[in-house]
Order: C-alpha cells, then structure tokens, then sequence
C-alpha cells in the first residue's frame, strides 16, 4: 500500500519540474528503482493511472529501470552481485557485506511536450 503514497510523490515531482519548463503536457516518467526498495512496478502503475488523472500526467508512458543488489565485502573488499538472500562474500567466505547499490528510488528524467 506504501506505493500508493510513493505514486503520489512522483506525480507531484513531474508535474512540478513540467510547470517550470512550461509543458502542455508530460509524455513519458523514467524511474529507477533498487531491488531493495520493495517498490513493485505493477502497482506504481495501478496508481499512476488514478493519482495522475487531471494532471499534466495523465496519460504518460513509466518506465523502470531496475538496479541489482551490489555488496561490498568489508573483510577483502570484493564487489559482488548476490543471487538470493546468501550474503556470503564469495571470494573469502565473510559475511560482512555492506549495500553498495539497490535501495535507489528516484525520478530519473521526465520528457514533456512543449
């Protein structure tokens, strides 16, 4: 339910930036977002397409540009993308690994008719 509140933040964002430049209207909302975030796509989309009604939103295309897990080993240093919950550095077996990525969450860019 959080993405409710997150969808409405994003509206607001766009529709803010697309003022300032004087926009007839927003095409298109590019979105990145970190593995990590539990942000789901499929319901940033339900919302979108209720909370942007009667905006300069309404009717833009989202895109998400999911970004993978990174870890970081504290021990040895070595960089890895984990493929399940095994945090494990794989290099030297210690499990002190630190995020490097995958919590982003954030409106890319927004491209908007003039």
């Amino acid at each position: 339910m959080h993405e409710l509140a997150v969808t409405e933040s994003i509206v607001e964002i766009a529709c803010r930036h697309a003022k300032r430049a004087k926009a007839k209207r927003i095409l298109r909302i590019n979105l990145v977002i970190g593995d990590l975030s539990s942000i789901v796509d499929e319901s940033v989309q339900f919302y979108f397409d209720f909370v942007s009604q009667d905006t300069l939103a309404q009717g833009a295309e989202l895109t998400f540009r999911r970004i993978p897990v990174e870890l970081v080993c504290g021990a040895c240093g070595h960089r890895w993308n984990p493929p399940d919950a095994d945090w494990v550095c794989p290099q030297c077996g210690e499990r002190e690994g630190r995020v490097t990525a995958g919590r982003e969450f954030y409106v890319e860019s927004i491209e908007v008719d003039t």
